[in-house]
């Protein structure tokens, strides 16, 4: 039987059209949330995508193409979502890109870009959102950060200032409606089998010269010691319990989930 523990609520997920997004958002809906997708890609496959899984679930979609990099139009997505369904209760920041370059050679435009869709655009959604959560009482912001927003690695410097950003915007945010019924935490997955995360696969195996499977092993053993990827499915999960009444505590967290990343 089909869980309703989300029924009547509505969650929007940036860059959810494929990889960890899509996977809380189908986490979500599973759940009962009404879901705003957003992220980029075909059009025809995006709309195919949120009409299966509003069959699937039971629950209404929708879809706003909002450039995250841009203020006006998380604005202008925001107020779909609004006149759509009444309101965000559930904001999942998750859009984000990455650049791989040392600090002298990192191209302004990209360090400027990762910041902007990796950092601010959570900020323009978290404030757009918040006056009707906390009008409502409830609420709940989840921050996709990474387990570089807890640690650095080199050649990362955008990805790692922004993600470690974020993890702060996540518990300042906490703090400022912990008397409320809204809450804030972040999530900070380790590898995840995502198109980001395969483009970096792919270039590995292109220039050590060796198969796509040996270049996902040498990525893992490097930093994760579980040596497995973790799922979109998996943090999908994490994002259902903290919506649930059992983490009306949990606020200002950084969780991490990453097979052991951090503990090293």
């Amino acid at each position: 039987m089909k869980s309703t523990m989300l029924s009547g609520k509505t969650a929007l997920v940036t860059g959810s059209t494929s990889g960890i997004g899509l996977g809380i958002a189908r986490a979500l809906a599973e759940q009962g949330a009404n879901i705003v997708f957003n992220g980029f890609g075909d059009a025809q496959q995006i709309e195919k995508l949120y009409t299966d899984i509003g069959q699937e679930f039971g629950v209404q979609t929708a879809y706003h193409n909002a450039d995250m990099s841009k203020p006006d139009q998380i604005q202008a997505m925001m107020t779909f979502a609004l006149e759509k369904f009444g309101g965000v209760d559930i904001l999942v920041n998750n859009a984000g890109i990455q650049y791989v370059a040392n600090v002298e050679d990192f191209p302004v435009e990209k360090w400027d870009a990762i910041i902007a869709i990796n950092l601010s655009s959570a900020f323009h959604t978290t404030r757009l959102a918040l006056p009707y959560m906390k009008q409502k009482n409830w609420g709940r912001i989840i921050n996709l950060a990474s387990a570089h927003g807890l640690v650095a690695s080199a050649q990362k410097s955008a990805y790692v200032a922004a993600k470690h950003g974020l993890v702060g915007l996540t518990k300042s945010t906490a703090l400022e409606t912990a008397p409320t019924g809204v809450t804030a935490n972040a999530i900070c997955p380790g590898w995840v089998l995502t198109p980001l995360v395969q483009k970096q696969v792919d270039d590995r195996a292109a220039r050590e010269g060796i198969s796509n499977e040996q270049a996902k092993k040498n990525l893992l053993l490097e930093k994760q010691p579980s040596g497995e990827f973790v799922t979109p499915e998996e943090l999908g999960a994490l994002a259902v319990f903290f919506c649930s009444p059992a983490a009306n505590q949990v606020r200002g967290v950084a969780w991490n989930m990453d097979g052991g990343w951090v503990a090293q």
